[in-house]
């Protein structure tokens, strides 16, 4: 469905999506190096690599520093030497994520906010990317549609991931979406500790989705990126007007009322239960949010919650930006 107040098939402003995006950078900025890496690894399950800051094999032992968390201090070589010592070891992270976007002609659809539900997928998108490159990850972004499945090559920082995405979603958005294809891509991965990140709408996903994702998440640790489209049934958006995406027409005033606007809902939030449980079997996640500003609460509550209070204003914007995000206890 589209908002059909906007015949761009976009209704977010552009001053919105400046503000968004610079609460993206800001909170990537903002945190350090070890929260990083920790908020990506309850999100990903963690494997050994060659980087430093982990817990597998020492590398190397130096003195304490500003900035060395506290748990790193080797007490037995602190106490040989007289004083605090550091030792690094090798760090625990995924060298690879993958960040899949459905971009066929249903993500035009609209949210309640006004923002199509790819701008939201986007700046979904760029919250991964923001930590990922941060911690020096290779991120790879994929594109997919009815006609094609494209991997856009990128090589570069946050300012350069942000050109690259803007590109790949500035198109004319006239093939439908093949979400089965996406999937299969993404199952067909080979690195099995590498980070997935797929971003979709709720629509897209049906009950014989639900298993093949389970299968993933098996294989694979996984985010799924779901945007809630508006409900076009609900009598409360009376001072909208809503399209169908692909044949233009309305949706009669008689169809909006609340019992096919609850149908709509109950159907939506069985769905997204049971890709929930399934994910949360294999120990991956889910987002589900219907604005980039929710999207952006929701990805900082479920990393706060899991790593714990004592990161919690790490994990806020700093208020000197004007641009906090209050995360809930």
């Amino acid at each position: 469905m589209i908002d059909g107040s906007h015949p761009s098939h976009s209704s977010h402003s552009s001053s919105s999506d400046d503000r968004i995006r610079r609460k993206i950078e800001a909170l990537g900025n903002s945190l350090s190096l070890p929260t990083v890496r920790k908020a990506l690894g309850v999100l990903e399950g963690e494997h050994a690599s060659n980087r430093r800051g982990g817990n597998d094999d020492p590398m190397d032992i130096r003195v304490y520093g500003p900035g060395d968390e506290a748990r790193l201090i080797d007490w037995k070589a602190s106490a040989r030497l007289g004083r605090p010592m550091v030792v690094q070891h090798a760090r625990q992270a995924t060298s690879q994520v993958w960040l899949l976007c459905d971009v066929g002609e249903e993500m035009t659809g609209g949210c309640a906010s006004g923002e199509p539900a790819y701008a939201v997928a986007g700046n979904a998108l760029r919250m991964f990317a923001a930590l990922s490159l941060r911690r020096s990850d290779d991120v790879s972004l994929v594109f997919a549609d009815a006609h094609s499945i494209t991997r856009m090559p990128f090589n570069g920082g946050f300012a350069q991931f942000e050109r690259t995405l803007d590109d790949a979603l500035r198109r004319d958005w006239s093939y439908g979406r093949n979400i089965d294809a996406l999937l299969d891509y993404a199952r067909r991965i080979r690195d099995r500790q590498a980070l997935i990140v797929l971003a979709t709408d709720e629509l897209a996903l049906r009950k014989r989705h639900i298993n093949v994702i389970g299968a993933i998440a098996a294989t694979h640790p996984v985010v799924l990126i779901t945007v809630a489209t508006a409900n076009p049934f609900d009598p409360s958006e009376a001072a909208r007007e809503w399209y169908d995406g692909k044949s233009g027409r309305r949706i009669p005033a008689l169809l909006r009322n609340a019992k096919a606007a609850e149908e709509v809902a109950l159907h939506r939030r069985y769905v997204c239960a049971a890709l929930e449980h399934e994910l949360a079997k294999h120990g991956s996640r889910m987002i589900r949010a219907a604005s980039s500003d929710m999207m952006f609460d929701a990805f900082v509550r479920l990393v706060s919650r899991s790593l714990g209070r004592s990161i919690r204003n790490q994990l806020r914007v700093p208020p000197s930006l004007n641009l906090t995000s209050e995360v809930p206890a």
